[in-house]
């Protein structure tokens, strides 16, 4: 059986860890593989198996990928047996059967991040992946249950975790007793569902109360907008002692920045999995994270302490009696290393595809 898989996306956050971490193991399962996507991304991967790398440059979502897709392309993918896309994005022209990954469907759920007319837009993906695809694959029981309420149950969605990623593991493995200082991390953007506004109204009372704390925001100031300027006021009126941001950094120094941390906060409204709180335990850092369903589905097996989502007083007394309490690090347990993994979720989805 040859598969095509679409690696247009290999170089994004979630969708491209999702894909890096499924990778490897889809090329050590006895197929052959056509990888479409830039060819200098995907060398590392063909240099270790026999796999056939397509150069193609039309951006996910595009309309030249809804309308004019190249056709020498679309006739090579033709001739492979499955189409796997990361993402519910399908390019024009494929004729073989579809399988493509809705990780949330999140703006239905909550329309208030997002314009009428960008909602009618991605649903139009939505809907149009949902009838394209033979079989979808979603990362939690929540997720399956919100796509087969926005778009029915006629096609079959199977649930598909996402995982930790090996660094991870091998980092911790290799920096056993790190010194914990006295810092709290949030990875992640600015949108409102991320709940960044929450922790730092919680944040700010706890500093005036006495935390000596300092809360390092994973990700860049530049991305916010205009409209994010009660956020902004938050930061600034904490001061950069107080709060600061990392701006884009590397996967070491992510590491480095959790591992050293006492606790991640993961204040999310909503999430498809969430993947921060698996990557702390993994490098030993204890996690405080919203009470939302999706979370309470993957993490309540952990050693992980939950607050109110979107309450921001439960927030900071659970937060204030976790860290003055003096929290030993996560025990790196086999239920950590082995419940959720990349070679477990591509067994997954090449069994669904074989099949």
């Amino acid at each position: 059986m040859k598969i095509t898989v679409d690696c247009r996306m290999l170089d994004s956050s979630g969708i491209g860890v999702y894909l890096r971490g499924c990778l490897p193991w889809f090329l050590q399962s006895g197929h052959d593989f056509l990888l479409l996507g830039k060819a200098e991304q995907l060398q590392s991967f063909s240099q270790k198996n026999a796999c056939e790398i397509i150069e193609c440059n039309t951006g996910p979502f595009s309309l030249k990928e809804l309308f004019f897709f190249p056709s020498k392309i679309s006739r090579i993918i033709n001739e492979t047996d499955a189409y796997f896309t990361p993402f519910f994005n399908v390019p024009c022209c494929i004729e073989i059967p579809v399988y493509t990954v809705i990780h949330d469907i999140i703006f239905p759920d909550m329309p208030e991040l997002i314009s009428r007319a960008g909602l009618a837009a991605r649903m139009w993906f939505y809907r149009r992946a949902y009838i394209k695809s033979k079989k979808i694959f979603t990362v939690s029981e929540f997720s399956k249950s919100r796509i087969e309420y926005h778009l029915g149950k006629e096609k079959p969605v199977i649930v598909t975790h996402s995982a930790i990623r090996p660094q991870f593991i091998n980092y911790r493995l290799g920096h056993s007793g790190i010194a914990k200082k006295k810092t709290v991390v949030f990875i992640g953007n600015i949108k409102k569902h991320k709940g960044l506004d929450c922790l730092l109204e919680a944040f700010q009372t706890a500093v005036s109360g006495g935390l000596p704390h300092k809360l390092i925001i994973i990700g860049s100031r530049e991305n916010f907008r205009s409209r994010d300027k009660a956020v902004l006021s938050k930061i600034n009126s904490l001061g950069e002692e107080t709060v600061s941001f990392t701006g884009l950094i590397t996967d070491d120094r992510l590491m480095e920045l959790v591992s050293s941390a006492e606790l991640l906060v993961q204040p999310s409204l909503y999430e498809g999995f969430c993947l921060p709180p698996l990557e702390a335990l993994t490098l030993g850092t204890s996690v405080l994270i919203s009470d939302i369903p999706v979370l309470k589905e993957i993490y309540s097996v952990f050693p992980v302490s939950f607050f109110k989502a979107g309450d921001s007083s439960d927030l900071k007394e659970k937060m204030t009696t976790l860290l003055s309490s003096g929290i030993p690090p996560v025990e790196l347990s086999d239920e950590l290393l082995s419940k959720y993994t990349f070679e477990k979720t591509a067994a997954v989805i090449m069994r669904e595809i074989e099949g």
